[in-house]
Protein backbone atom coordinates (compact mmCIF):
# COMPACT_ATOMS: atom_id res chain seq x y z
CA UNK A 1 0.00 0.00 0.00
CA UNK A 2 1.79 3.10 1.24
CA UNK A 3 5.51 3.04 1.82
CA UNK A 4 5.57 5.86 4.36
CA UNK A 5 3.14 8.40 5.61
CA UNK A 6 4.35 11.37 7.55
CA UNK A 7 2.30 13.67 9.69
CA UNK A 8 3.69 17.15 10.01
CA UNK A 9 1.92 19.51 12.26
CA UNK A 10 2.75 23.15 12.72
CA UNK A 11 0.92 25.92 14.41
CA UNK A 12 0.62 29.16 12.47
CA UNK A 13 0.88 32.24 14.57
CA UNK A 14 -2.03 33.90 12.85
CA UNK A 15 -5.62 33.52 11.90
CA UNK A 16 -6.98 31.92 8.73
CA UNK A 17 -10.35 32.89 7.41
CA UNK A 18 -12.90 30.23 6.77
CA UNK A 19 -16.01 30.57 4.72
CA UNK A 20 -19.00 29.72 6.82
CA UNK A 21 -22.05 27.91 5.57
CA UNK A 22 -25.34 27.48 7.36
CA UNK A 23 -24.88 23.73 7.85
CA UNK A 24 -21.79 24.12 10.06
CA UNK A 25 -22.73 23.27 13.63
CA UNK A 26 -19.65 24.93 15.14
CA UNK A 27 -19.60 28.70 14.83
CA UNK A 28 -17.44 31.39 16.29
CA UNK A 29 -19.14 32.97 19.26
CA UNK A 30 -20.17 36.61 19.34
CA UNK A 31 -17.45 37.58 21.82
CA UNK A 32 -14.38 39.37 20.50
CA UNK A 33 -11.46 37.04 20.03
CA UNK A 34 -7.82 37.96 19.61
CA UNK A 35 -5.50 36.16 17.16
CA UNK A 36 -2.69 34.12 18.71
CA UNK A 37 -0.10 36.28 16.92
CA UNK A 38 -1.21 39.50 18.59
CA UNK A 39 -2.37 38.43 22.06
CA UNK A 40 -0.59 40.18 24.93
CA UNK A 41 -0.60 37.11 27.20
CA UNK A 42 -1.12 33.79 25.44
CA UNK A 43 -3.20 30.99 26.91
CA UNK A 44 -0.96 28.67 28.93
CA UNK A 45 -0.93 24.98 28.06
CA UNK A 46 -0.79 22.73 31.16
CA UNK A 47 2.83 22.17 32.11
CA UNK A 48 4.16 25.25 30.32
CA UNK A 49 5.93 27.60 32.69
CA UNK A 50 7.44 31.06 32.60
CA UNK A 51 6.44 34.64 32.06
CA UNK A 52 7.98 35.23 28.62
CA UNK A 53 5.20 35.24 26.01
CA UNK A 54 7.53 33.90 23.30
CA UNK A 55 8.50 30.89 25.46
CA UNK A 56 4.85 30.23 26.31
CA UNK A 57 3.86 30.49 22.60
CA UNK A 58 6.53 27.97 21.64
CA UNK A 59 5.52 25.63 24.45
CA UNK A 60 1.89 25.88 23.36
CA UNK A 61 2.78 25.21 19.72
CA UNK A 62 4.97 22.24 20.60
CA UNK A 63 2.29 20.68 22.79
CA UNK A 64 -0.51 21.18 20.26
CA UNK A 65 1.69 19.63 17.56
CA UNK A 66 2.49 16.69 19.86
CA UNK A 67 -1.19 16.03 20.68
CA UNK A 68 -2.15 16.15 17.00
CA UNK A 69 0.70 13.96 15.77
CA UNK A 70 0.18 11.37 18.53
CA UNK A 71 -3.58 11.12 18.07
CA UNK A 72 -4.22 11.66 14.35
CA UNK A 73 -5.47 8.36 12.89
CA UNK A 74 -3.15 7.60 9.97
CA UNK A 75 -5.07 4.36 9.35
CA UNK A 76 -7.92 6.60 8.23
CA UNK A 77 -5.61 8.22 5.67
CA UNK A 78 -4.63 4.77 4.35
CA UNK A 79 -8.28 3.72 4.14
CA UNK A 80 -9.13 6.73 1.97
CA UNK A 81 -6.68 5.49 -0.69
CA UNK A 82 -5.44 9.00 -1.45
CA UNK A 83 -3.09 9.65 -4.35
CA UNK A 84 0.56 10.21 -3.45
CA UNK A 85 1.37 13.81 -2.54
CA UNK A 86 1.09 16.39 0.22
CA UNK A 87 -2.25 17.07 1.84
CA UNK A 88 -3.32 19.90 4.11
CA UNK A 89 -6.13 20.15 6.61
CA UNK A 90 -6.75 23.72 7.76
CA UNK A 91 -8.09 23.85 11.31
CA UNK A 92 -9.23 26.86 13.29
CA UNK A 93 -10.22 26.87 16.94
CA UNK A 94 -10.54 29.20 19.86
CA UNK A 95 -9.39 28.97 23.46
CA UNK A 96 -12.25 30.81 25.19
CA UNK A 97 -12.26 33.04 28.29
CA UNK A 98 -12.40 29.98 30.52
CA UNK A 99 -9.52 28.16 28.78
CA UNK A 100 -11.67 25.59 26.95
CA UNK A 101 -11.03 24.70 23.30
CA UNK A 102 -14.20 25.63 21.41
CA UNK A 103 -15.47 26.50 17.94
CA UNK A 104 -13.32 23.97 16.11
CA UNK A 105 -13.64 24.13 12.32
CA UNK A 106 -11.71 22.42 9.58
CA UNK A 107 -11.34 22.34 5.80
CA UNK A 108 -9.85 19.47 3.82
CA UNK A 109 -10.18 17.64 0.52
CA UNK A 110 -12.14 14.87 2.21
CA UNK A 111 -14.94 15.12 4.78
CA UNK A 112 -13.49 12.27 6.87
CA UNK A 113 -10.20 14.19 7.21
CA UNK A 114 -12.12 17.25 8.44
CA UNK A 115 -13.94 15.12 11.01
CA UNK A 116 -10.69 13.52 12.18
CA UNK A 117 -9.00 16.91 12.57
CA UNK A 118 -11.89 18.17 14.70
CA UNK A 119 -11.76 15.00 16.83
CA UNK A 120 -8.03 15.35 17.46
CA UNK A 121 -8.14 19.08 18.30
CA UNK A 122 -11.01 18.46 20.70
CA UNK A 123 -8.58 16.31 22.74
CA UNK A 124 -6.61 19.41 23.77
CA UNK A 125 -6.85 20.03 27.52
CA UNK A 126 -8.28 23.04 29.30
CA UNK A 127 -5.73 25.84 29.54
CA UNK A 128 -5.17 29.01 31.48
CA UNK A 129 -6.98 31.63 29.33
CA UNK A 130 -5.20 34.35 27.37
CA UNK A 131 -5.33 37.98 28.45
CA UNK A 132 -5.55 41.24 26.55
CA UNK A 133 -5.25 44.51 28.50
CA UNK A 134 -5.56 42.56 31.73
CA UNK A 135 -8.86 40.87 30.80
CA UNK A 136 -9.37 37.24 29.87
CA UNK A 137 -10.31 36.91 26.20
CA UNK A 138 -10.86 34.24 23.59
CA UNK A 139 -7.80 33.50 21.46
CA UNK A 140 -8.05 32.29 17.87
CA UNK A 141 -5.61 29.70 16.52
CA UNK A 142 -5.02 28.48 13.00
CA UNK A 143 -3.51 25.02 12.74
CA UNK A 144 -2.54 23.44 9.45
CA UNK A 145 -2.17 19.68 9.63
CA UNK A 146 0.08 18.64 6.77
CA UNK A 147 0.86 15.06 5.84
CA UNK A 148 2.39 13.29 2.91
CA UNK A 149 1.15 10.16 1.23
CA UNK A 150 3.98 8.36 -0.49
CA UNK A 151 3.44 6.01 -3.40
CA UNK A 152 3.17 2.32 -2.67
CA UNK A 153 6.12 0.07 -3.52
CA UNK A 154 4.12 -1.31 -6.43
CA UNK A 155 3.46 2.16 -7.83
CA UNK A 156 7.15 3.07 -7.45
CA UNK A 157 8.24 -0.01 -9.42
CA UNK A 158 5.74 0.83 -12.17
CA UNK A 159 7.07 4.40 -12.32
CA UNK A 160 10.69 3.18 -12.52
CA UNK A 161 9.80 0.84 -15.39
CA UNK A 162 8.06 3.67 -17.21
CA UNK A 163 11.09 5.96 -16.80
CA UNK A 164 13.55 3.29 -17.97
CA UNK A 165 11.50 2.63 -21.11
CA UNK A 166 11.60 6.34 -22.01
CA UNK A 167 15.42 6.32 -21.93
CA UNK A 168 15.70 3.81 -24.80
CA UNK A 169 15.59 5.29 -28.35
Amino acid sequence: MFKNIFLICTLFMGMNSFAQDGSDSTTITEEAAVPFATIENVPVYPGCEGTDNKVLKNCMSDNVARVVSENFDMKLVKSLDLRPGKYRIAVQFMVDKTGNVVDIRSRADHEKLETEAIRVVSLLPQMKPGKQRGEEVGVLYALPIIFEVEPSARAERRLKRKKSKKQWP
